[in-house]
């Protein structure tokens, strides 16, 4: 997997050289041909294809590691859990469905970091050597103003989003345990619908439920603000740092577009964890919810 991930990164940095030279030819259509402008379309396929095959493979061998773990972690708990004598809230969900999403996560969290490391490994350099071409006053006087800029605004971000998501950890915990409450009923009713799910029982669970997704569907829709908002300020910004440049024939369209995917790269890749902000608040939830099912059934590894 690793592998394919430096395969992968080799041919981002083969596109973001082929974005220099294709919107350098199309500023300057009257020197160059429709063929040359098909052999560039060409070009990108030959790059882009490979790409899609090795990000197909990898996604594919990922999600048979993560199975596997999935399938470790449950015969590791089994038999203490059987010999436990009184169950947590929860326990069937925590052994079947928890334990999946646990290792499904950190798959794609795994695999979006070490990518991002990759990526700060091949693009940083880029970016650097790219940051010769700044035409600001100031900025342009920084060595390397480009990556300390995405680095800057990266961790920025990432300070902010701890604050404004800091509730959504508990209220995710909460709701998994208002679920469970509502599934086991249910799952009572399977066997026993006389003595089980009667409609105002149902109804009380439903109710906390309902309370619960509320208060989560209103913290997220602020934290969705300020992150879209974010995500969203982050496309002008190579454009505003660069842009008058391009007035000035300092740069050329080409380099202009190139600064754009490199500076959005490394900016990604610095910002791996605001990015999958709501899918590490998932996570916490689990492992809390993991945790107290080892603890509960006295589990050694």
């Amino acid at each position: 997997m690793i592998a394919s991930l430096v395969g992968q990164t080799q041919l981002n940095v083969a596109i973001n050289d082929w974005y220099k030279d294709f919107y350098d030819m199309m500023q300057e259509v009257e020197k160059h041909n429709v063929s040359e402008f098909w052999r560039e379309i060409w070009r990108f396929l030959y790059i882009a294809m490979p790409y899609v095959i090795i990000y197909t493979i990898t996604t594919f061998f990922a999600s048979h590691w993560a199975f596997r773990w999935r399938e470790a972690m449950t015969f590791s708990y089994i038999d203490q859990w059987k010999a436990c004598e009184k169950d947590i809230e929860g326990s069937s969900q925590r052994m079947q469905e928890d334990i999946y999403r646990f290792a499904k996560i950190l798959e794609d969290l795994g695999l979006g970091v070490m990518r991002a490391l990759m990526t700060l490994i091949a693009f940083c350099p880029i970016l650097w050597n790219l940051s010769s071409k700044v035409d600001l006053p100031y900025i342009r006087d920084i060595s390397g103003s480009l990556v300390w800029i995405a680095l800057a605004v990266s961790v920025g971000g990432l300070i902010i989003s701890w604050f404004v998501g800091i509730k959504l950890p508990g209220l995710e915990y909460n709701n998994q345990k208002a679920e469970a409450a509502f599934r086991k009923e249910l799952v009572y009713a399977e066997d026993d619908k006389k003595n089980y799910a009667d409609i105002p029982t149902v109804t009380e669970l439903f109710i906390g439920l309902r309370k619960n997704y509320f208060k989560l569907f209103l913290h997220y829709g602020y934290f969705n603000i300020w992150l879209i908002s974010f995500s969203q300020f982050m496309v002008i910004v190579p454009y505003m740092i660069m842009g008058a440049g391009l007035f000035t024939g300092v740069i050329t369209l080409g380099i202009l577009v190139q600064v754009s995917n490199a500076f959005s790269q490394v900016r990604a890749s610095f910002s791996v964890f605001i990015n999958n902000w709501t899918t590490i608040t998932e996570l916490r939830s689990i492992h809390k919810r993991l945790k107290e099912f080892e603890q509960n059934i006295g589990y050694n590894s």
